[in-house]
């Protein structure tokens, strides 16, 4: 073991644990006033429940001894087996017990995603139900497949190098699942073209605080820097080069989102440049170890525009309320990273070239990957919330999601409005 890597993976630990904060403070900026203290709450609750699931069975089940390559046995649950010195194959020069909480910051993030395709109408029990099931029976087997040694997409040749499919694609099809299944708002109404009106009833659905949009992206932005260059698992080289195109791809895909806004709206957005930094910053996450700069400045620009182009199609054209656009951000910027890391991956970076350096293979490997485990994530979520609502309704009443999930779920307000 090595105290300087120690010293970066539990530093990188600690900051990818700061990014369920910040995607609580982006998240319940983006919320009306009335649910904006049920937001963060959702986060919070969904990192302790995460932690104790990873701790008792989620471990195991994802880097335990693989059962055909499907998922984990239950050898390393509870961590029974784990002591202070001992020191696993996946990051020999660093305690075991270090690599089980820099990925229990992964599996606790991930769930966390979901809740805004779903937000505002919600049931706080139902939701905690659903993190326990989701994390056990969607993250674990997928994260067992990409990145148990013995995985079966690891075997076909899939990377994935800090989540784009593992953390992202999950979190982004699950919450089209969870936004179909829930439904749409109450005051979420269709116009007479049949096409989604977001703004309800005047401004009803008027975001309660463009200042915590803009401090939740700009923590995870900084998170992040733990999310990718912390997944070299080692204080090197690749951690550098994961952190530089880190950087690269969120600035580049901030600025395509803002010039697409501003050429379709005629404004640029604080909003809009926010969450383009964000889905930069999902793009590359899957490449951040094997790409050079130029590819991740390409990686970025693309999500930008993408991603962007997508949330508008959603919103204009669809039926579907997704209020923080989720899929949009997620789930497609991670289909996007995932598979522009099967064309621009090149072994000047790390041991495995893409499609622009001669090997399709990876490319074929990395879209077999993405729509299974797309289709996965979606499907499977979706049985799991139907599921669920039989014995525990997912949605509020009519009457709590009008008073809003702060009192009707717990009885708290984010602003004493008496003074």
């Amino acid at each position: 073991m090595a105290t300087g890597d120690i010293a970066w993976i539990l530093t990188a630990t600690g900051l990818v644990m700061l990014m369920t904060p910040a995607l609580g403070f982006f998240y319940a900026g983006l919320v009306r006033k009335k649910n904006l203290v049920s937001t963060l709450v959702q986060c919070l609750i969904i990192f302790a429940i995460s932690s104790l699931v990873w701790t008792f069975w989620g471990y195991s089940l994802t880097f335990g001894p693989s059962i055909g390559g499907f998922i984990g046995d239950l050898s390393l649950a509870g961590l029974n087996t784990i002591g202070i010195n001992t020191v696993s194959s996946y990051a020999p020069q660093i305690p075991e017990l270090l690599f089980f909480a820099f990925q229990l910051k992964f599996a606790a993030i991930t769930p966390a995603l979901i809740i805004g395709a779903c937000a505002e109408r919600i049931k706080f029990r139902s939701l905690l139900i659903f993190t326990i099931l989701w994390s056990t029976f969607i993250y674990s087997p997928v994260a067992h497949w990409v990145w148990n040694a013995n995985g079966w997409l690891h075997f076909l040749g899939a990377i994935d190098f800090a989540g784009g499919i593992v953390v992202h694609i999950t979190a982004g099809f699950s919450a089209l699942a969870a936004a179909l299944v829930i439904g749409r708002r109450k005051t979420c109404k269709i116009d007479n073209n049949d096409q989604l009106n977001k703004n309800g009833n005047g401004n009803e659905h008027r975001p309660s605080n463009i200042p915590y949009v803009l401090l939740g992206a700009s923590l995870l932005w900084f998170g992040w820097f733990g999310f990718n260059a912390g997944s070299a698992l080692e204080a090197n080289a690749l951690s550098v080069s994961a952190l530089v195109v880190t950087n690269l791809a969120a600035a580049a895909a901030a600025v395509s989102w803002m010039i697409v806004d501003w050429l379709i709206k005629g404004k640029p957005s604080a909003i809009g440049i926010s969450v383009g930094a964000v889905c930069g910053l999902v793009a590359v996450t899957p490449a951040s170890g094997y790409v050079n700069v130029t590819s991740a400045i390409i990686i970025g620009l693309v999500a930008g525009i993408l991603s962007n182009l997508v949330a508008n199609w959603r919103s204009a054209r669809t039926k579907i309320d997704d209020p923080l656009d989720v899929f949009a951000c997620h789930g497609i910027s991670g289909v996007w990273g995932s598979i522009a890391t099967g064309l621009f991956a090149t072994t000047m970076i790390n041991n495995v070239n893409g499609l622009f350096y001669g090997n399709f293979n990876l490319l074929l490997s990395q879209i077999i990957s993405v729509a299974f485990v797309a289709g996965f994530s979606f499907f499977g979520s979706y049985t799991l919330l139907k599921i669920i609502n039989i014995f525990s309704p997912l949605r509020v009443s009519p009457e709590e999601e009008d008073k809003g999930l702060d009192i009707s779920q717990h009885g708290e307000e984010a602003y004493d409005l008496g003074f």
